[in-house]
């Protein structure tokens, strides 16, 4: 079973996810907190797999929530929820190493598929977004091209191929299809180009290859 702790201050909000968590047989909620500082409290006494969190909540918010729960002995993977206002909360999350986002409005079978896949080891951010969070927060970004031209010199043809697709906010079917390849081969290059990238998530990559393209 994979074990699921809730963290929203919004009562509704975590009702309708674990309704939804629960129709799986492989899923199991074993908490509910209101904020950070609850997350925090319930991830070192109920060792949850998988946490999925507000960004915005009282007292710690989830950004804060996050970093202190991944400084934690073999952390949880931590999932980010989000109206998506694209505001520094957001930022903050992606650059603290959030295993991924989902938008609260996500559907039934995305969630449930987005909770086994951290599990597994893949971020999760819906691609619809990827290139959206790329192009709000580029001009923050100071403009190493390159060091971002040396670092993806290091892939492989084939993982340049598949990296182009995740930049341009491709899910990993579209890009098997676009290439020509299984959608399993597609996600072995994604795993390995984040290895060699030394990055957390398809954002970031995008965030990489528009450093490369100034």
């Amino acid at each position: 079973m994979i074990r699921v702790l809730l963290a929203d201050d919004e009562t509704l909000v975590r009702t309708g996810l674990r309704m939804i968590l629960e129709t799986a047989d492989d899923l199991e909620v074993v908490g509910e907190v209101a904020d950070g500082a609850e997350a925090l409290a319930a991830v070192r006494g109920l060792q949850p797999d998988v946490v999925l969190m507000d960004v915005r909540m009282p007292r710690m918010n989830g950004v804060a929530a996050l970093k202190a729960i991944n400084r934690e002995p073999d952390p949880p993977k931590v999932v980010m929820l989000t109206t998506f206002d694209l505001d520094e909360y957001v930022y903050g999350a992606l650059h603290a190493r959030a295993a991924g986002f989902l938008l609260k409005g996500s559907g039934p079978r995305e969630l449930i598929t987005a909770v086994r896949a951290v599990v597994d080891g893949t971020a999760i951010l819906a691609p619809a977004l990827t290139r959206r969070l790329a192009d709000a927060f580029a001009e923050r970004r100071p403009a190493g091209v390159r060091d971002a031209r040396d670092r993806l010199a290091r892939l492989t043809a084939r993982e340049s191929d598949v990296v182009d697709g995740v930049a341009r906010g491709l899910a990993n079917a579209e890009i098997a299809r676009e290439l020509v390849m299984t959608e399993t081969t597609v996600k072995a290059h994604v795993s390995r180009s984040l290895a060699k990238l030394g990055l957390a998530n398809r954002v970031q990559i995008a965030l990489l290859v528009r450093d490369a393209e100034r």
